[in-house]
């Protein structure tokens, strides 16, 4: 639940970073390219799974404990996407293997 909780802050970070005006972007893929033409579209659901990233960490989490953890993982998602997005080390394949670990190391230990 944690892993899930966690692609979605990121998507959710990665959509609403895509309609900073200041940022600098590449438009490689077509989930970018869409994210480009429908920038309305794009905030109203980066909020949206915000909000579902910050409801799954309540569910599996208390209150103070949840929103803490939710912070701390989209200030460091934040952090990571801003740092390395302009220098191109953010792809597909590398995230998926990512969260595909993270998810195998959930499940064992859980």
């Amino acid at each position: 639940m944690i892993t899930i909780a966690s692609l979605i802050v990121f998507l959710a970070f990665y959509t609403l970073y895509y309609t900073s005006k200041r940022a600098v972007l590449s438009y490689d893929l077509g989930f970018e390219k869409w994210m480009k033409k429908n920038p309305k579209q794009t905030k109203i659901s980066g909020f949206v799974l915000l909000l579902l990233a910050y409801s799954l960490w309540l569910f599996t989490q208390s209150l103070g404990c949840g929103t803490l953890m939710f912070f701390i993982q989209l200030m460091t998602i934040g952090s990571l996407i801003i740092i390395l997005k302009p220098l191109k080390k953010v792809n597909g394949k590398v995230i998926l293997a990512l969260f595909i670990l993270i998810a195998l190391l959930e499940f064992y230990y859980n």
